[in-house]
């Protein structure tokens, strides 16, 4: 299960962690990320204990979308100790963004 990160809990889940962090940038109204949700949900469901999958509502979280920069959506980021280590935008298929993941 995927994690709904916020401001309040970035630094907890995400640049605190010592695991692999997905993170995907999405909106509700945005049909790629609608399309690429699936996907994500699959990897969440799946990953194994060294990697966290969490997501951005970017209308709920501008904050945290300008401080990476995202511009478009839906855009993921792979963070590792608490540095952007991958950067996709667009959709992207599961075994693209599970090699992101190494």
């Amino acid at each position: 299960m995927s994690i709904v990160l916020e401001k309040e809990n970035f630094n907890k889940e995400v640049m605190d962690s010592s695991k692999t962090v997905l993170i995907d940038f999405w909106a509700p109204w945005c049909s790629p990320c609608r399309m690429l949700s699936p996907i994500i949900d699959e990897i969440s469901s799946e990953a194994h204990k060294n990697i966290v999958v969490g997501k951005v509502n970017i209308d709920e979280q501008p904050e945290l979308a300008a401080q990476f920069k995202v511009m478009s959506i839906p855009t993921l980021l792979v963070i590792k100790n608490g540095e952007v280590v991958q950067k996709s935008v667009g959709i992207k298929s599961k075994a693209i963004i599970l090699g992101m993941l190494l």
